[in-house]
């Protein structure tokens, strides 16, 4: 007969805890329950936490951001106020500079039927026409060159091609219609010419 080996029952707990994972270095000492349910106690603590903290800076990033938030809409709002109100008094200082210039056109105008002669009125109206030039010149108004000049489409505006005198006269202004203007080096109305051709 050949010997067997005999081996021993394992007892229900050390089955059960291998049955779920758990392994017991010392053969002979039960597992301690009490150990694992303070651990899952102190994991679960941790998380809870992390929760908490999670939940507060959640709550101070949405706190700032709605404070940027209402800041970044009272700046938007401000800034389209003061367009708003640029806009409507953006040529106040130029209107205040023409007032003395149209009081001197009343005055003018006053003058004409007291005057006998057309002399004094010529005068009076070169001076307004002066007063008025300087006052535009000196807000950077400023007139643009055109009569002999070649043609430049960034200044100039064709409305009409006549056949040149001569040949050196082509594709140069012959004649301004009107004139044009620059506000501080900015074209704000182009010159009327007529081209040779």
């Amino acid at each position: 007969m050949s010997k067997q080996h005999k081996t021993k029952p394992e007892s229900n707990e050390t089955a059960a805890n291998t049955a779920n994972g758990e392994t017991n270095d010392n053969a002979g000492e039960p597992v301690n329950a009490s150990e694992d349910t303070g651990q899952a106690e102190t994991t679960e603590t941790g998380a809870e936490d992390t929760i908490a903290g999670l939940k507060k800076k959640v709550e101070e990033l949405n706190d700032k951001f709605l404070r940027l938030y209402s800041e970044f809409d009272n700046y938007r709002k401000r800034v389209i106020k003061e367009k708003s109100d640029l806009s409507k008094t953006a040529s106040e200082e130029v209107i205040t500079n023409l007032l003395p210039i149209l009081d001197d056109f009343e005055r003018a105008i006053g003058t004409f039927e007291k005057v006998e002669t057309a002399e004094p009125l010529k005068e009076g109206t070169l001076l307004i026409y002066n007063k008025l030039k300087n006052s535009l010149t000196q807000k950077g108004l400023q007139e643009t060159e055109a009569l002999g000049l070649p043609f430049d489409t960034d200044f100039h505006e064709a409305i009409a091609n006549v056949p040149s005198p001569s040949e050196d006269q082509k594709n140069k202004i012959l004649d301004v219609t009107q004139k044009g203007y620059a506000l501080n080096g900015k074209v704000i109305r182009f010159a009327k010419v007529v081209v040779g051709n």
